[in-house]
């Protein structure tokens, strides 16, 4: 069973904690990893791309020249695929890349991206984050007191505004409540930055 160090906001060590083995001790399974952060990338795409086929393209209706005695290629129009300004022949058109994965690989996938992080040390359990205001400075201090100088991902149990709202000017600091979090983040910010009510609500959800 994983145990890990519990930090205050001033980065001073006030415990630990045991975390649940089956969710944070897992064998981490790469391609279910592999599998989620692909799907999660695709289902974001837009999907408005186009192109103009021939019939699409305005002009071109008449014949440009009469089909034999010219001694050149026959063609029908001047806006066929091979001419310049010409329709695009299998261009993309607007689709949906929006596909499921069944819900045990998504289940696998973030219990193997929350072992890699215990695995790799990269988890720092909070014992509580709260702020009086909304201040950017404050959420500063508390990554510097925790020694987090990369990006950091930072999960609440529940909704807090002032927190949330300290941390969106911050470029690598991200926040998000437990049933927000998914594979693609996690992997994502090299921090995992969570609060030990929202460790307990993790295992209560996924256990």
């Amino acid at each position: 069973m994983p145990k890990v160090d519990v930090y205050n906001m001033s980065g001073e060590v006030v415990g630990s904690i045991d975390l649940n083995d089956r969710i944070f001790g897992s064998e981490i399974n790469e391609n279910v990893l592999h599998l989620a952060v692909v799907n999660q990338l695709a289902n974001k795409r837009q999907g408005t791309h186009s192109t103009k086929t021939v019939s699409e393209v305005r002009g071109g209706g008449r014949k440009p020249w009469r089909q034999k005695g010219t001694g050149r290629a026959r063609q029908g129009s001047i806006r066929s695929a091979q001419w310049v300004k010409g329709g695009i022949a299998l261009g993309p058109k607007p689709r949906s890349y929006r596909y499921t994965l069944p819900k045990k690989v998504r289940r696998l996938a973030l219990i193997s991206a929350l072992s890699s992080k215990v695995k790799d040390n990269e988890i720092v359990v909070l014992d509580d984050l709260k702020f009086d205001v909304i201040k950017t400075k404050q959420m500063v201090n508390v990554l510097k007191n925790l020694k987090v100088d990369s990006s950091a991902l930072i999960v609440l149990a529940d909704k807090d505004e002032k927190v949330e709202k300290s941390a969106r000017n911050l470029p690598n600091v991200k926040t998000s409540l437990v049933n927000t979090i998914n594979v693609y983040d996690i992997l994502k910010y090299d921090k995992f930055i969570i609060t030990r009510d929202a460790v307990s609500k993790v295992e209560e959800v996924y256990a």
